[in-house]
């Protein structure tokens, strides 16, 4: 849990990269990182195992709305 830990910050180059949610079909597991505009390739940040994981992430790089599921 994270509770009373402070969220450490970080960014990322909007213009390079977009967050996205890589979701397995075969197992249901969601990894939360980011896809290249470019190529493609996906960079994985952290595990996503419930919501808070999710928010976790959001808080960490200032994402607000819904991001991308990729499979």
């Amino acid at each position: 849990m994270f509770f009373n830990k402070k969220i450490e910050k970080k960014e990322y180059d909007k213009s390079k990269v977009k967050p996205v949610i890589k979701a397995s079909i075969c197992n249901g597991e969601q990894v939360a990182g980011f896809k290249d505009l470019t190529t493609g390739t996906f960079e994985e940040v952290m595990l996503i195992k419930n919501d808070s994981d999710l928010n976790h992430f959001k808080d960490m790089y200032s994402i607000t709305g819904v991001i991308e599921k990729i499979y």
